[in-house]
């Protein structure tokens, strides 16, 4: 293998054409602690021709694209090609009831300055589902003041955020976008590797088709051949970048030598410049040792934690405050798990006078002291009213320092040990935001038919059922309570009512005065896009709107205009499943 390090320019360059081409054909497939106040999917391109025309719609782009190209001038061919390029996404846009063109009249300024403030929001589920969906539908890039790189790094910069990693991969692979997303590439295989997961990380790389031109995503590439037994081509990678000028990292190819067998001496230097170069640092050290420090990054924090890397929380010495300092912000961060830091916690010792005044102990007490303190005072207390003012106080003191998250699971573990009618009502309010309530899937909904947006009129909601028709049923139903003049007609009647109009179902005119509508209730910046047909920009304010909240929380008053939206633009499978969330009785 070493004399592939002797290949002159011109061989190199003959393999570098030839590796090319073969790529090309191939690609063509300080607060009071003690206060209550809280601190402020693509189709396999593998199917046959006649399943991909039974599943196209009529005078869609996939039409379009099957056309004789022959037939097109050089203007309308460059078009066409231009258009496809540009789709790039994992849902199909009926799925959602959304539409290839839906970012066609969207003002680039308008989208850069909404995703500024959404930026800023720690989005609901319910929210970055509809994020996701909306961003990752296939449809045309906007282009009126707005770059193709300006809306990957959107699409890039939320998806990182939101961190779902089997959709960044899907999004990836399917679309073969490595070289216009290194951003994203690099943030998924790094992922995969502070997991110490390095086979996952290495089958990424088994899936792009094309060459990789960033440097970091080449190296790291370069050592999943290594890593799989694929030396001769690593070697002859190597050669090719250096050739071409992109190697000049001696750190790394140092890391390489040895792991190639070139050099027999371990390699001593640890490097913290990537997680890769971190990893390289492990690897090719038999004896490697490393403190993590408060400096170190959570993707090194991880994948020590993951390693097996962390020194055993019996061996921290608990006048290490700076040491002790920086696992809290481990935990924080996700990387250090919880249970081990308030073990830690458990070690401090304190006086009988300290456990029975901690009010006044933690007075004179560092903030790492002070939470230990507080914790074993949490577990030595029974009566419910002081045991949540500690648990508040806590979460307090670890809000001051920024670190709230190291206090999640744990919290949790205790609140969920108080029933709730026990809560004193000057905690309900703690209780409620931090007590565990998962999602539950809910299949079944309970029906009331005597409460028209819990009637069985909801069914028609269901996909299987959006094909029947629910007039007589809707009209008997509003009869009946016409003749009941005790019933009271609910904004989310009108939302149910007004959805059924929208979707073509007539109602008797002696039904019309059941209610009354105010049209201005839709924000005038919403209806304006909505008017202009600009359906994506509509969406994203309605993404802003729900925000942090979960859709069963809304108030009506806002559901209604997001309805009314999704109603004025015909979103309706969408729309659908919000109404199945808001509107029934689960059980």
């Amino acid at each position: 293998m070493r004399n592939l390090k002797l290949l002159n320019r011109k061989y190199l360059s003959i393999i570098l054409f030839s590796l090319i081409l073969g790529f090309n054909a191939e690609s063509q497939e300080p607060i009071d602690i003690w206060n209550l106040k809280e601190k402020n999917v693509v189709s396999d391109s593998s199917n046959s021709e006649k399943n991909e025309n039974k599943n196209t719609p009529q005078n869609s782009i996939y039409e379009m694209q099957s056309q004789n190209i022959g037939e097109l001038s050089i203007e309308e061919t460059q078009t066409l090609i231009s258009k496809e390029v540009k789709l790039v996404g994992l849902y199909d846009p009926e799925e959602n009831g959304l539409d290839i063109n839906m970012w066609s009249n969207s003002n680039g300024d308008q989208i850069l300055n909404i995703f500024k403030r959404i930026d800023k929001l720690n989005l609901s589920q319910d929210a970055s589902e509809i994020l996701d969906i909306l961003l990752l539908t296939n449809a045309y890039y906007p282009e009126l003041n707005i770059s193709k790189n300006q809306f990957l790094e959107i699409k890039s910069n939320w998806l990182i955020k939101n961190s779902n990693y089997e959709l960044i991969e899907n999004y990836l692979l399917n679309n073969q976008i490595i070289n216009e997303n290194t951003k994203l590439t690099k943030f998924l295989v790094d992922y995969h590797l502070s997991q110490s997961n390095i086979k996952k990380a290495c089958e990424i790389f088994s899936r792009i088709k094309d060459p990789i031109e960033d440097v970091y995503l080449s190296k790291f590439n370069i050592y999943c051949l290594i890593n799989n037994n694929k030396r001769d081509e690593a070697q002859l990678l190597i050669d090719l970048k250096k050739e071409l000028s992109q190697f000049e990292d001696k750190f790394y190819e140092k890391k390489i030598n040895y792991l190639m067998g070139y050099s027999i001496e371990p390699e001593t230097e640890i490097s913290e410049n990537t997680i890769l170069d971190f990893h390289l640092s492990h690897r090719t050290n038999p004896n490697f040792k490393f403190e993590p420090k408060n400096s170190t990054t959570k993707e090194i924090w991880k994948y020590l934690s993951t390693s097996n890397l962390l020194d055993n929380i019996q061996d921290i010495e608990l006048t290490q405050v700076d040491k002790i300092a920086s696992i809290e912000k481990a935990t924080h961060d996700g990387n250090y798990p919880e249970k081990e830091l308030f073990e830690l916690y458990k070690r401090f010792q304190f006086n009988i006078n300290q456990l029975l005044n901690i009010k006044e102990s933690t007075k004179v007490l560092s903030a790492i002291e002070t939470r230990a303190l507080i914790y074993q005072g949490i577990l030595i207390t029974t009566e419910i009213e002081s045991k949540l003012q500690l648990m508040n106080a806590l979460k307090n003191s670890f809000k001051i320092d920024g670190i709230e998250n190291a206090f999640n699971d744990e919290l949790r573990v205790f609140l969920n040990n108080i029933e709730k009618d026990e809560v004193p009502s000057n905690y309900t309010t703690f209780y409620e935001n931090y007590i565990n309530e998962d999602d539950i899937k809910l299949t079944n909904i309970k029906i009331n038919n005597q409460i028209l947006h819990q009637s069985k009129l909801i069914n028609y909601f269901k996909i299987e059922n959006s094909t029947k028709d629910a007039t007589k049923d809707l009209n008997d139903l509003l009869q009946k309570i016409k003749k009941d003049k005790k019933y009271f007609f609910s904004k989310k009647d009108i939302i149910l009512v007004e959805s059924f109009k929208s979707d073509g179902v007539n109602i008797s005119e002696k039904l019309n005065d059941l209610y009354e509508i105010n049209e201005s209730e839709i924000p005038s910046d919403i209806q304006i896009f909505i008017n202009s047909g600009d359906m994506a920009t509509a969406m994203l304010r309605i993404v802003e709107v729900i925000g942090q909240d979960q859709l069963k929380n809304i108030d009506d008053d806002t559901l209604y205009f997001i309805i009314s939206t999704l109603n004025q633009l015909n979103i309706d499978p969408l729309r659908n499943k919000i109404l199945l969330k808001v509107l029934p009785l689960k059980v």
